[in-house]
């Protein structure tokens, strides 16, 4: 109870972005977030099932640059902006089999959902950020990146990978502004275990995140 409370406190006034929100690892940051007393913002390509969602929800695939377009004007003119920006969203829908049943096509649709996604978001995003001298970037990357499995997630690993090279040069970049810029990399991860994965981590980072 007395972490909650200094959750509450920590996040209280602040804007948050959960990208991918409304099923999985997204689902539990975004009610963690809520929870610690964030306005919250999801992005998901379908509407959620749930009623009464404690979160403002716009329908977007990121995967397209035009929908990113969308999703930072609506937060410019709704909200001015986000303190926390949790890049969350990624897919492995690629054919396993290796190098040969991969065409380009996959090859360019696994970099647009895993890297460019973040990647646009944080250039729609970050200028605010760095304005005010304030804000977190939370890239969902995965342990694929560094073990990839050539039989079944050779495009996604290397995506992955990329995008945990980028937040690193980012966080080199935004460090001296005030912004910070973390990765996240987790392993493979039941649903029903989401929530307990990110209650044990968030404790321990969310009352720090915006200090």
């Amino acid at each position: 109870m007395e972490i909650q409370q200094q959750l509450i406190r920590d996040l209280e006034g602040k804007i948050a972005l959960v990208t991918g929100g409304t099923k999985g690892i997204g689902k539990a940051v975004t009610a963690r977030l809520s929870q610690a007393g964030a306005t919250v913002i999801v992005t998901a390509r379908n509407k959620p099932d749930e009623h009464n969602k404690p979160y403002h929800f716009i329908a977007a695939d990121l995967a397209k640059r035009e929908d990113v377009e969308k999703v930072a004007a609506e937060i410019s003119e709704r909200y001015s902006g986000v303190d926390i920006l949790i890049n969350n969203m990624g897919a492995n829908t690629f054919p396993g089999g290796g190098f040969s049943t991969l065409a380009d096509e996959h090859w360019y649709q696994a970099l647009e959902i895993n890297l460019l996604s973040s990647v646009r978001l944080d250039r729609a995003l970050l200028p605010k950020m760095l304005e005010r001298k304030s804000g977190v970037i939370i890239h969902i990357s995965s342990t694929s990146g560094q073990y990839p499995i050539w039989e079944s997630t050779m495009a996604y690993s290397a995506a992955k990978a990329a995008l945990t090279s980028y937040s690193k040069s980012l966080a080199d970049e935004a460090g001296p502004y005030g912004v910070r810029v973390l990765t996240v990399s987790p392993d493979l991860i039941k649903r029903k275990q989401c929530l307990i994965f990110w209650v044990s981590w968030q404790p321990k980072k969310a009352s720090r995140l915006m200090r």
